[in-house]
């Protein structure tokens, strides 16, 4: 399933980024999940295989830092992984959130857990929290030294140097729960603001870090703030609880920026139905947003035409894979030619591939993809 790479993977990436009409399209996945490869190892997959090879994927044109969490918050030390209570086929476990979490024994990946417990519920559980969100707690920077260097070697490959990062909603909602903190945004607004300033805290103390050394090409926030009917809060919260601090963090990252030939970029990740809240992000400096979820009512080809300077990532939907090879051929006719032509698109999956998804249809899927780039 190999394609000729016009460009190498970085440089796709920055046509892509510049918006470029007709840039040959970045060949990548949201995400292979393990429950899927495991699937497909049965129905031939060679365990070892290379997943780049295998499916025609391009070399990695964008290397994420880390160090300041994804869909938990950067705690450290991490709460202990250990089983709280076993209920028979289940079992309740204490996660390295914090959190407990109900899931199925021997299986914790592949299906939606149930969480029961979070550990922030008042000032007093916060409190107790809080040093694990220390920025000059000892071990915060143990593996700063590796993360430099992996920058370091990546950007000489021509990669594209990005710091990823929790954002505040998916944050908030790590340490109370998504119904708690709902209640808690009326009820305790002070502990909210208090919430945020230490996000606030540490990362800006961990990016200007990763910035004395190393230059910066884009901030991806990990948001999940809306569901299939839209945002779970109102513009005039996003405005109150969450935007000051990016704000002010993003103005401390731009000013650390060193290099004024490289364009700092914006990355917003929201499942869910994502358009109504495109223009609050864009008073932030936005510049791409993922993944669009077809289930939500997310059409890439409708919003790429609304609005015409944003970079999408996404909106394949994952449940047609499932289907037939007809089905996927009229999905991708329909998007990838228009958003070539357009722009500023990379097509992936609107989220993880389900197990569902057979072998031979993923390899078709890939195999028309790389036709259409």
């Amino acid at each position: 399933m190999n394609a000729t790479i016009e460009c190498a993977a970085g440089e796709k990436r920055r046509l892509t980024y510049a918006m470029t009409p007709g840039a040959p399209l970045v060949q990548e996945e949201f995400w292979l999940m393990p429950t899927t490869l495991a699937a497909w190892q049965d129905q031939g997959l060679d365990a070892h295989a290379n997943l780049q090879t295998e499916f025609g994927l391009d070399a990695p044109g964008v290397h994420k830092l880390g160090g300041l969490g994804w869909t938990e918050a950067a705690m450290v030390p991490p709460f202990e992984p250990k089983v709280l209570e076993d209920r028979g086929d289940l079992e309740l476990i204490q996660d390295e959130a914090g959190r407990g979490v109900l899931v199925f024994k021997g299986k914790r990946m592949g299906f939606m857990p149930e969480y029961e417990t979070h550990p922030v519920s008042d000032e007093e559980t916060w409190e107790a929290l809080k040093p694990r969100l220390d920025p000059t707690h000892p071990d915060r920077f143990n593996e700063l030294d590796r993360r430099i260097a992996a920058a370091k070697s990546a950007e000489v490959e021509g990669q594209m140097i990005c710091q990823n990062l929790i954002g505040g909603y998916m944050y908030l909602r790590s340490l109370m729960g998504p119904e708690e903190l709902l209640y808690m945004f009326y009820d305790d607004p002070d502990l909210i603001h208090d919430c945020m300033q230490t996000w606030l805290t540490l990362s800006d103390a961990v990016i200007a870090r990763h910035q004395e050394q190393i230059t910066l090409d884009e901030v991806f926030l990990a948001e999940d703030i809306c569901y299939n009917n839209g945002p779970l809060i109102s513009p005039d919260m996003m405005r109150e609880f969450l935007f000051p601090y990016y704000q002010q963090l993003l103005s401390n990252i731009r000013s650390r920026h060193q290099d004024p030939a490289r364009r700092l970029y914006l990355q917003i990740d929201t499942d869910g139905k994502a358009e109504t809240v495109i223009p609050l992000y864009q008073e932030l400096g936005m510049d791409v947003m993922s993944p669009f979820e077809v289930a939500s009512g997310c059409d890439v080809v409708e919003i790429g035409k609304r609005y015409p300077n944003l970079v999408l990532s996404g909106g394949i939907d994952k449940r047609i894979l499932s289907t037939s090879k007809e089905q996927i051929d009229r999905e991708l006719e329909r998007i990838l030619p228009v958003m070539k032509a357009r722009g500023g698109y990379i097509p992936t999956c609107d989220h993880g591939v389900p197990e569902e998804v057979p072998l031979d249809l993923y390899r078709h899927y890939r195999s028309r993809c790389l036709e259409l780039a």
